[in-house]
């Protein structure tokens, strides 16, 4: 057997083996992937207020610099900082209140008439052949303070809100203090590890761009349905508009989310004419906001695709709640640094990921050249390498 066959023998061996290894290590990566999601599902409680203030921490950061480059000392710029951010809080905060009373007694008002249409829509599903039964059961029982309480419960206790709170301030005034080592910190890291460094960078301004125009855009967006909707005589509409900013943080479904208490009040209120301006007005500023607006200004901040979006919307809220749908962009982009752009050999995942500049200018020269092609099929002659696809020749 000559030299060159045994070489080939042992090689394939060799082959399998590293595969195998890469199975091994790919199984363990999901292995610890698991466990990883279930060790943050199980401290929810502390992680999201601690990630929360994470990204206020970042979205403050430009403005506690700015400060001190104009001459403001670093302990007065970092207190003016944390209780603006408090103050902001604490506004919203009220709003909350204030929009949650306002539910309290809107829901009893309208209990009479909420237990007619179900009624009504439970014999619609029984006219058309389908069983309706735990519908009637359910407007039979229907009991306006369990909603309450329900959706009480979604905020915690008042024990429960205020340990909240707690974290959420002390991780905010230690994450300030510590942030501002950050720049001579990644100055330190940069000739170890540039690639680390980048990748932080990129995922703080990501994060802020994306956080600070999705809340000025949401109040926006909340602003205008709350105006919108009082002239439409729509009953608890600035808890509907408070409802819709917070819904603009949640991609995808926030907006059908948003939509559904302003039709079944409007419906009670003013019957269709109000549902159909309601879902008008909700669509135009949606589609003007979320889709043309947003986009534009966000830009490549994101770079996730609309299937790894929803569905981290999903993971997300499951793991640690409703507030992990407002955070699931913040946390995506936080693995994929973690996962992806702080590793030279995965760097190639980031279009499979979403990042799709490079890809749309490949898609844009292949749609050129079999234009090209076509033009040239119609003209009877073949196209030259790297013909442009306008004109004919």
């Amino acid at each position: 057997m000559s030299p060159a066959a045994g070489a080939a023998d042992e090689a394939v061996p060799l082959e399998s083996e590293g595969r195998e290894h890469r199975n091994a290590f790919l199984l363990a990566g999901l292995g610890g992937a698991v466990l990883a999601t279930f060790g943050i599902a199980a401290i929810g409680s502390i992680f999201a207020p601690v990630f929360f203030a994470l990204v206020l921490t970042i979205c403050v950061h430009p403005l506690r610099v700015a400060l001190e480059q104009r001459g403001v000392p670093r302990g007065f710029a970092t207190g003016s900082v944390i209780t603006a951010v408090f103050l902001l809080l604490l506004v919203f905060g009220y709003a909350a209140l204030v929009a949650f009373g306002q539910f309290a007694e809107l829901l009893p008002q309208y209990a009479p008439q909420l237990q007619s249409a179900a009624e009504a829509f439970a014999a619609w599903l029984e006219s058309i052949g389908i069983s309706s039964q735990p519908i009637a059961d359910a407007a039979a029982d229907f009991d306006p303070a369990a909603v309450v309480g329900f959706v009480g419960g979604l905020f915690g206790s008042l024990t429960g809100l205020i340990s909240v709170l707690v974290i959420i301030f002390t991780m905010l005034l230690l994450m300030a203090m510590d942030a501002a080592f950050l720049p001579t910190l990644l100055r330190q890291m940069q000739p170890y590890r540039p690639l680390a460094v980048t990748a932080l960078s990129n995922y703080a301004t990501n994060v802020r761009r994306y956080m600070v125009v999705t809340t000025l855009l949401g109040i926006a967006q909340g602003l205008i349905n709350w105006f919108a909707l009082v002239l439409l005589g729509v009953p608890g509409a600035f808890l509907w508009g408070l409802l819709s900013f917070l819904c603009s943080f949640i991609p995808n479904i926030g907006y059908f989310i948003a939509i559904i208490p302003p039709i079944v009040f409007g419906a009670l209120e003013g019957g269709w004419p109000t549902v159909v301006a309601v879902i008008v007005l909700y669509g135009i500023v949606n589609a003007g906001v979320q889709s043309v607006v947003q986009p534009r200004v966000v830009g490549n901040a994101v770079s996730l695709s609309q299937t790894i979006t929803f569905f981290s919307v999903l993971f997300w809220a499951i793991v640690i709640g409703p507030i992990g749908a407002i955070l699931a962009i913040p946390l995506t982009l936080l693995v994929r640094m973690l996962l992806v752009d702080s590793h030279p050999s995965m760097l190639w995942m980031r279009p499979v990921l979403g990042d799709l500049g490079e890809t749309k200018v490949i898609m844009a020269e292949s749609d050129a050249e079999l234009k090209a092609a076509r033009r040239a099929r119609k003209t009877g002659r073949t196209p030259a390498a790297g013909e442009p696809a306008t004109g004919d020749s």
